[in-house]
């Protein structure tokens, strides 16, 4: 693989290896991509001190923004928001409500996932319109499917809609994490926060949301000790199962 260095920025630039690799057969390239695909999450780690002066390209925040927006979530309801936060002032403000982690100050950008408060039959009402913008299907297909889930949902209470929609953030945090292996952005995430403290100080009630998830963004510090660690996992056949 080919690697060029931004020596301003201090940044790498990482060029796909199909890109060169002009003779390869279809079975070669699976077998570079999957490989590229594994070195690519065993160079994600958990970032302990990232560089504060070396900030991501808006194209990479884009790509982030689309993951997000493309992760798979239960019905297709999507009830979760993806907050991008730039602001060094918020951030550093912010580190006091992170237990002290610096990293949410050091960091080129905040991801902060929240949950809707309120998932009703409006909300509802909303996918299913937006299933007939994009699909153009018809009402007498989509109003029995939309009948049903609106039931389903009025026999949840507010716990257990908060305890879903929670579920589908971490589905959400989960494909960012991935996404920046790929794109090599390095990342933390982050359950230990107070939640009051980020909604106070980003406004979140205004909005209807709730915190549940942090994930600062960006390119790890030359002197994180901990880049170089091996990465501990169970061995594969004591995590994973197979069945024929």
């Amino acid at each position: 693989m080919s690697v060029y260095s931004n020596t301003v920025l201090g940044l790498h630039t990482y060029s796909h290896p199909l890109e060169i690799c002009y003779f390869c057969n279809s079975n070669t390239e699976s077998r570079i991509v999957m490989t590229d695909t594994i070195k690519n999450l065993e160079w994600r780690y958990a970032v302990k001190k990232f560089a504060s002066d070396s900030i991501l390209s808006e194209e990479k925040i884009d790509v982030l923004k689309q993951a997000f927006n493309l992760t798979a979530t239960s019905y297709g309801l999507q009830p979760i928001t993806l907050l991008v936060l730039r602001n060094k002032v918020l951030q550093s403000e912010l580190v006091t409500h992170s237990f002290g982690q610096l990293q949410v100050a050091q960091a080129s950008h905040i991801l902060v996932i929240c949950i809707q408060d309120i998932i009703d039959s409006d909300y509802i009402s909303g996918y299913f319109k937006q299933i007939k913008k994009v699909r153009g299907t018809s009402d007498s297909i989509l109003d029995p499917f939309k009948e049903a889930m609106v039931n389903e949902f009025s026999k949840k209470d507010i716990e257990e809609i908060r305890h879903w929609a929670k579920n589908q953030a971490y589905l959400a945090l989960g494909n960012l994490l991935t996404v920046c292996a790929i794109e090599k952005i390095d990342s933390c995430p982050m359950e230990g926060f107070n939640p009051s403290g980020y909604v106070d100080v980003l406004q979140l009630e205004s909005k209807g949301l709730a915190p549940v998830l942090v994930l600062p963004v960006g390119y790890r510090a030359d002197d994180d000790i901990f880049s170089a660690f091996k990465k501990v996992r169970k061995d594969l056949k004591d995590s994973v199962i197979d069945v024929i």
